[in-house]
């Protein structure tokens, strides 16, 4: 009884699944993707310091540290983006909150916001990510944006939706918004 504890235990730690953000595939070829966003809820937060802070408020948020102590279970993905100015962090939100059922936040640092709708741009990429990986594959997004001459709009966002439990077929994404005309 105890081997097959042993084993059951990490295969379901290892093995979660999480409500992903929802997107319409538009177009795709290898890793890169052109994905239509409807609107979202997340919950985000911004500092100059560095990005662990701001994935423990998010969690804290999501843990009860809102203003009726209620648990939001975790979404996928994360997204996070870094710049001369800070660091950002934010978490998808279920769907099935809105700005009005959405628990507020206790810490003033945690915003709720609503994304807008939009078309996007993806390069997907495996195993862990590093600030040269999302270097090298922010570039070949770039690169290949404008080889279609597809304009794009803003920066950017590294985009992650695995715990870091997780070892094997990793995701991540570099994600950014594009002008997309049919």
């Amino acid at each position: 009884m105890k081997s097959i504890l042993l084993i059951f235990f990490p295969l379901t730690m290892f093995s979660q699944t999480y409500e992903t953000q929802k997107y319409t595939l538009i177009e795709k070829s290898d890793d890169f993707e052109i994905r239509y966003y409807p609107k979202s809820l997340k919950a985000k937060v911004i500092s100059e310091t560095n990005s662990n802070n701001n994935f423990m408020k998010l969690f804290r948020y999501i843990s009860g540290n809102n203003q009726t102590n209620g648990k939001i279970a975790m979404t996928t993905p994360v997204y996070t983006n870094s710049d001369s100015t800070g660091n950002s962090m934010e978490f998808v939100l279920p769907s099935k909150f809105d700005l009005n059922s959405i628990y507020k936040p206790n810490d003033g640092d945690v915003k709720i916001i609503e994304s807008k709708s939009g078309y996007f741009a993806s390069l997907k990429y495996g195993g862990y990510s590093s600030s040269s990986k999302v270097e090298s594959y922010t570039e070949k997004l770039y690169n290949t944006l404008n080889d279609k001459n597809i304009e794009y709009i803003g920066k950017p966002s590294y985009v992650s939706y695995n715990s870091p439990y997780k070892f094997f077929n990793r995701r991540n994404e570099i994600i950014i918004e594009i002008n997309y005309l049919k």
